[in-house]
């Protein structure tokens, strides 16, 4: 059987074991309620509003890589646009309860790995950087670290208080967890992934289609599941018993 549980607490041995105690070596943290300017969350990942995205600011933090989560109506504000001298990954996402973020966490994966591999470094923004893009940062993170939702949460508000991702991210994020476990455990052939278990996680992550991901609880949703529609609290269920091989 393979334990896929978080842990308890973001203890010093846990974040020792997992290298990032350097996200925390700059204690003490000082949260900052400031939404105007962004914040640097981990090592050359920064979080913050449209406001940041500005070239001059960019060029003067060394920041060569943009992720620019909006809407088509809010394409004014994407300041930066065909500039060779910074990347730019632009994401059509809206901030409400039933918006399915979730497909975009590998591809944000990607752009993020890809510009720190080069020694680049990454403003992730939307309006305010406090949702939308806070909930890309915040499931980087999780699978960067192997966090939960919550330890991810408590590490990114330590830099930036506001981040307050709606309820649908929030139970997004909760699905992502054993979704970016049993991908890691097949990556790194784990020796205790018994050849049943293995092939449980295969089946997890061939059969896993993030456009499909249930969206949020609602009362709607929750009357149909009587009928057989599953919700996202089944779901994350269903993904837990397929890891446990329960």
């Amino acid at each position: 059987m393979i334990d896929v549980s978080p842990p308890n607490r973001l203890n010093d041995e846990y974040i020792i074991n997992n290298n990032i105690a350097s996200i925390y070596n700059q204690r003490p943290f000082y949260p900052t309620h400031d939404t105007k300017t962004m914040h640097e969350i981990i090592p050359g990942v920064y979080l913050g509003p449209f406001t940041a995205a500005q070239r001059n600011i960019l060029l003067e933090n060394g920041i060569n890589h943009v992720i620019c989560v909006r809407q088509e109506y809010e394409a004014h504000f994407q300041p930066i646009r065909n500039d060779p001298a910074i990347e730019c990954l632009t994401l059509n996402i809206a901030d409400n309860v039933t918006e399915n973020i979730i497909r975009f966490f590998p591809r944000v994966r990607q752009f993020i790995d890809e510009a720190l591999s080069n020694n680049c470094k990454v403003l992730v923004h939307g309006n305010k950087g406090n949702s939308r893009s806070a909930t890309l940062v915040l499931a980087y993170i999780m699978e960067k670290f192997g966090l939960s939702s919550s330890e991810a949460l408590q590490l990114v508000k330590a830099k930036r208080a506001t981040v307050d991702p709606n309820e649908g991210f929030r139970a997004q994020l909760v699905e992502y967890e054993p979704i970016y476990k049993a991908r890691q455990i097949l990556a790194n052939g784990e020796t205790s992934c018994d050849s049943r278990s293995k092939r449980k996680c295969e089946q997890l992550t061939e059969t896993v289609d993030y456009n499909v991901i249930q969206r949020p609880p609602t009362p709607d949703t929750d009357i149909a599941s009587e009928t057989g529609v599953r919700t996202c609290e089944d779901f994350s269920d269903h993904l837990y018993r397929l890891l446990r091989g329960s």
